[in-house]
């Protein structure tokens, strides 16, 4: 059989909160919560945010105005040209001699006034570059909760966010498992666990690439650090080299808004294969700059508060709660932080290992557009991975009408572009497969868009219908837009509820930027269960289960434990390094120090 990758543990941290146990899922869907998991939730967020005040949790969270820990928006810095020129003959201004540039412009006369200073003559026009600071366009982003800095559970020293917040997430993500990680490895050889994360955009904030980039032009030096921190594959790097100290396949999938999608396909391919029994996926961006926001804000990508104001026909401070608004009558998305990890893991291995499971993650399809007339706009490619999904879901589910359990968590990025056409890609899709009423979600609106975390938001917040039945409405909406597709979908402002066991599959949709576009099937735990009994039969299922029941235990009081503290991440910096001479090495096999099992060489000859 082919082994099919199973979800044993994620975790994360977005606007919502922490993703492991569905605390971040619960804050969206938290108007339609039970008293017990309503508490849950506000209690998980106030440990994050160190407040128990009820009012700050709900306000500190979700899209809100972006928060001056990010930047100022009354006062954005830039720098101005002006161009001076002499009211005479010449002009004179003095200045430290360690300040003069080292090419001395050429309508310039430096005469030395001491041993520091210097007087300058100024004979012609010259352009000079001054600081200033502006009111930014967009005020509106999904923001990790207030007060919560990811760099604080560990010791961070001049990490770009995006890092920090991936240590967390990783962290988060490897203990929901409820195993140590060190137990699972003591299971397998070290390299069958395979890492694929990245970030769409690279770390670009100011301990990262931007930093790197700007420094000449700000006056700065460039550290040792930005340069290496700042690539894009380093939310991989730092899990392997400071989390897992993995030493198997990795790797960074990039594909704009479907980045997440990307390294997920890899890691099934890995799983399916045989090539890994424990697959990481993840993704970290950290977007909410005025660089970066700036860049989507000229494209008319982003929604400005006046564009705000206009749909609401207001003068005043638009609500930003409601500033994304997929499906409606809207101006452009709304930027978005995240870092999501699931951890993949092969089905038997994981009947092993006794491993909870939180569902099946079968298969991505990713296609490209063609031929298009501009590279931001969307094209033909989504309408097949869709359509591959969901004839594969069709094919694997549990009957015929298996299609009618199912749930779409769209792109719904709040553009008036996407809107249209996303929309008519779920209708004809639906339409091609029989489903009547095609039940849609648009997360986005609660988180804002995470650029290359997108599909991880999808996934968390899709495990979470799963466990606990409630569809997230859109409630940032007042109505839906007359030009969207609908005659098969299901859409809905208020949170819908459904039996638990009523959905056993949802599709995750990406559309990104360039023709990255990505569809992924995702298996409920009930449908799981149910596949894994008719593969490994009745005695090994009772054999799981037996083993599971301790699982569950540990993660219990991981579970218990987040509702009292921020525990450190795991962070192994200064650990003893395993160095070449070390090794044990034959020509079958190199044994590391510290694993189980050796690493075998034979890789046999496909051709």
């Amino acid at each position: 059989m082919t082994p099919l990758p199973l979800i044993i543990g994620f975790g994360g941290i977005n606007a919502a909160g922490r993703s492991s146990f569905h605390h971040g899922y619960q804050r969206m869907v938290l108007e339609q919560l039970d008293a017990a998991r309503r508490e849950e939730c506000l209690r998980a967020l106030s440990v994050l945010m160190n407040t128990r005040d009820e009012q700050q949790i709900l306000n500190g969270t979700l899209i809100r105005r972006i928060e001056k820990n990010h930047f100022d928006v009354e006062r954005v810095y830039s720098q101005r040209k002006m161009v001076v020129s002499p009211e005479g003959e010449f002009q004179t201004f003095t200045t430290r001699k360690k300040d003069l540039p080292l090419e001395i412009p050429a309508n310039w006369r430096v005469t030395p006034l001491d041993s520091d200073r210097v007087s300058i003559q100024l004979y012609e026009s010259t352009a000079i570059f001054l600081p200033d600071h502006q009111p930014f366009a967009v005020r509106a982003a999904g923001q990790l909760p207030s007060g919560f800095e990811p760099g604080a559970s560990y010791a961070a020293r001049q990490h770009p966010r995006g890092l920090e917040m991936a240590v967390y997430a990783a962290t988060d993500a490897v203990r929901s498992v409820g195993i140590p990680w060190q137990d699972i490895l003591n299971q397998i050889a070290p390299d069958k666990v395979s890492v694929y994360a990245s970030a769409a955009m690279s770390q670009l904030d100011e301990n990262g690439h931007g930093g790197m980039m700007r420094a000449g032009l700000m006056g700065k030096r460039t550290s040792s650090k930005q340069c290496p921190l700042g690539f894009a594959e380093m939310p991989a790097d730092f899990i392997n080299a400071y989390v897992l100290g993995n030493v198997g396949s990795t790797g960074a999938m990039m594909g704009a808004c479907a980045t997440f999608l990307y390294n997920l396909d890899k890691a099934i391919q890995d799983i399916q294969s045989g090539k890994a029994l424990i697959a990481i996926v993840g993704t970290s961006d950290a977007p909410i700059l005025p660089e970066i926001m700036e860049g989507y804000r000229v494209m008319g990508a982003l929604a400005e508060d006046e564009g705000l104001k206009k749909l609401d026909g207001i003068s005043s401070d638009p609500d930003y709660r409601r500033a994304c608004r997929p499906f409606s009558d809207n101006c452009g998305f709304t930027i978005g932080e995240s870092s999501q990890y699931v951890v993949l893991c092969n089905d038997t291995l994981a009947l092993q290992l006794g491993a909870s499971v939180y569902g099946a993650t079968p298969a991505v399809f990713v296609h490209a557009d063609g031929i298009k007339k501009s590279i931001s706009a969307p094209g033909m490619g989504n309408y097949l991975t869709l359509g591959r999904a969901v004839h594969f879901a069709q094919q694997i589910g549990s009957s015929p009408r298996a299609l009618q359990h199912s749930f779409v968590m769209a792109h719904g990025t709040g553009t008036p572009q996407n809107r249209v056409t996303e929309s008519h890609v779920l209708d004809s899709v639906a339409e091609a497969f029989g489903i009547a009423e095609w039940p849609v979600a648009a997360i986005k609106a609660y988180l804002g868009h995470s650029i290359g975390s997108a599909g991880g938001d999808q996934l968390a917040a899709a495990l979470g219908v799963f466990a606990q039945g409630i569809l997230p409405g859109i409630q940032t909406i007042t109505h839906f837009a007359a030009d969207i597709h609908r005659q098969h979908l299901s859409l809905d402002i208020q949170h819908r509820e459904y039996e638990n066991s009523h959905f056993e599959q949802a599709i995750l949709n990406a559309k990104g930027f360039g023709g990255n576009n990505a569809s992924a099937v995702l298996l409920s735990p009930q449908r799981t269960t149910a596949m894994l009994q008719q593969r490994h039969g009745k005695h090994d299922w009772l054999d799981y289960l037996h083993r599971n029941e301790s699982v569950r235990g540990q993660q219990q009081q991981y579970h218990d434990q987040l509702l009292q503290e921020i525990p450190a991440s795991v962070y192994r910096y200064g650990e003893p390094v395993v160095e070449g001479h070390a090794l044990q090495i034959t020509s079958e096999h190199i044994q590391i120090p510290g694993y189980n099992h050796p690493v075998d060489l034979a890789t046999p000859n496909p051709y």
